[in-house]
């Protein structure tokens, strides 16, 4: 018997803050499910024809946001896949509820100096330009913390290597759905 069977009927959505390791954990969750794997930014990136961080300083972030619920609704018809949303998008109700209905909903979740750690290593993220990486991260937190613990599930992860991760999610999924029947 194939245990990962109901994993697979619907498309499994990560949200959590940047640097928390949505893609990464995401493409090895993917790779462990046998499903595709989809990344929001990247796909956001693909439609508008221009990076992220062209969109932020030409358009503002409201024109992404926008941008990315059309991206993350098309995304949501197509076949279960595991899905990395960028960090703001579970903030845009249309875009929770639309994720919450037709996905399982992971939220990703480690410590802020973990996190500061790790995005303080690139500087592809426009909501750090010219700030502490730190701040940001307190400040997103505070703002977001309440809104991601609509999550389906919550997962703590560590400085662990990403296939501790994929296993914690694949478990924290797995016992949901029992719980639930389904």
């Amino acid at each position: 018997m194939d245990r990962y069977a109901p994993l697979r009927n619907r498309t499994i959505a990560l949200v959590g803050l940047m640097g928390v390791g949505k893609s990464s954990v995401g493409r090895r969750l993917a790779n462990a499910l046998d499903l595709p794997f989809r990344d929001a930014d990247t796909e956001v990136e693909a439609a508008a024809g221009r990076s992220i961080k062209d969109i932020f300083a030409d358009m503002g972030e409201a024109a992404f946001r926008e941008g990315e619920r059309r991206v993350i609704a098309r995304l949501l018809d197509e076949p279960p896949h595991v899905l990395a949303t960028g960090g703001g998008a579970f903030m845009n109700a249309e875009t929770r509820e639309l994720l919450k209905r037709k996905a399982l909903v992971v939220w990703l979740k480690a410590d802020l100096d973990i996190l500061a750690r790790r995005v303080g290593r690139k500087d592809t993220r426009p909501l750090l330009k010219d700030a502490d990486p730190m701040a940001v991260l307190k400040a997103q937190a505070e703002a977001r913390y309440p809104t991601y613990a609509e999550a389906h599930v919550t997962v703590q992860t560590g400085d662990t290597p990403h296939h501790v991760a994929v296993g914690q999610v694949i478990d924290s999924l797995t016992r949901y759905l029992e719980e639930a029947g389904s």
